[in-house]
């Protein structure tokens, strides 16, 4: 098969990770002492596509270890019916790794408007974002030149990682996030299991990825990528909304992912594994626990165990590599899928 851009990309991760954390560690702490000087007691972050996969992530963080609620902001209110609510003691975050699209510039501009702090996540250091926003955390990935974001998701998770430490002055957790990059070496590894998996599923046209807590965004970020590259119709899911409805759905042989790294609600996606087994469904697990990988016709075993809130870092590269390896199955360029391109400038 030949070796993609998206492939080179999707292994560039380690390396990128760790240039990150050497070129923004000292800039995001001046950033937080902004922040702690504005008397911040939420946050709101605008932005689209996998940044707001990425912003699923940060509500879990800063909630958890910041006790800071996260609003995701409705960015239409701001750029076309122009009722923006108030944002007072608010601090703005826009994750955009282009920092192009005007509808999220647009909620940062009202941010300004309202004199609250507004910090930038990019990619780029003289996009429109970066230029408008009071702070900037650049997330150093390079050109990413497929159109299906991966090194600039991962970057973007490492943002908001490397922010909720720095306010909370937490060098345990800080420390933590230096074992991420040989973290996604070694799951990188697991690349030929997952060429059979895809090959397994080549004719998928439906399925489903169940994940919870900090892996919520991981099965978010996993079913996009399956519809943008291999025009399979994914639908992510936390297992406690899965119960409430969709369930029904599932018959022999449906396709599912199961996003398990071990955690807190480890015995909630059990549950709920064992009753899709039963059912007959197609459940291909990822985790590092035995429990879980047992109910699965098929098994992605993390080799490295992380603590729960930095497990999406390595969850999320298994079902980088099965989208890319189902698009190129299909006979699709995961380079150049269909009808889109790198910036979108919705408004």
């Amino acid at each position: 098969m030949t070796q993609s851009i998206l492939f080179n990309e999707i292994s560039q991760q380690p390396e990128i990770l760790a240039r990150f954390l050497d070129a923004e560690s000292a800039n995001v702490e001046r950033i937080v002492k902004q922040i702690h000087r504005a008397d911040v007691s939420y946050i709101t972050i605008a932005a689209r596509g996998s940044s707001d996969n990425a912003a699923t992530y940060a509500k879990y963080v800063f909630a958890s270890f910041n006790r800071l609620p996260v609003a995701l902001a409705t960015p239409s209110l701001y750029s076309i019916y122009h009722t923006p609510p108030r944002l007072t003691n608010s601090l703005v975050i826009a994750i955009s790794q282009s920092g192009e699209s005007p509808d999220i510039l647009a909620v940062v501009e009202e941010g300004k408007r309202q004199n609250v702090p507004t910090l930038a996540v990019t990619n780029f250091a003289d996009s429109p974002l970066a230029r408008a926003a009071d702070m900037v955390i650049l997330q150093h990935a390079g050109e990413e030149k497929t159109i299906a974001a991966t090194k600039t998701f991962t970057t973007q998770l490492l943002a908001m990682a490397l922010l909720s430490t720095a306010l909370a002055n937490d060098e345990e957790r800080r420390r933590d996030l230096d074992k991420i990059p040989d973290a996604v070496t070694r799951t990188l590894a697991l690349d030929a299991n997952v060429q059979q998996i895809a090959e397994r599923w080549r004719e998928m046209t439906s399925c489903v990825v169940i994940g919870r807590g900090y892996n919520y965004t991981t099965a978010f970020e996993i079913a996009l990528k399956l519809k943008e590259l291999a025009y399979v119709i994914a639908e992510p899911f936390s297992s406690a909304d899965f119960m409430h409805g969709p369930f029904a759905i599932i018959e022999h042989g449906f396709p599912i992912i199961l996003i398990a790294p071990t955690g807190m609600v480890n015995d909630d996606l059990i549950a709920v594994g064992k009753k899709l087994r039963d059912k007959g469904a197609d459940v291909v697990v990822v985790s590092d626990m035995r429990e879980a990988l047992e109910i699965g016709n098929s098994a992605l075993t993390l080799p490295v165990s992380l603590a729960e809130w930095l497990s999406p870092f390595t969850a999320v590269i298994p079902g980088q590599l099965l989208a890319h390896h189902v698009t190129a199955h299909k006979g699709y360029d995961p380079d150049h899928p269909r009808g889109l391109t790198k910036v979108t400038r919705t408004v």
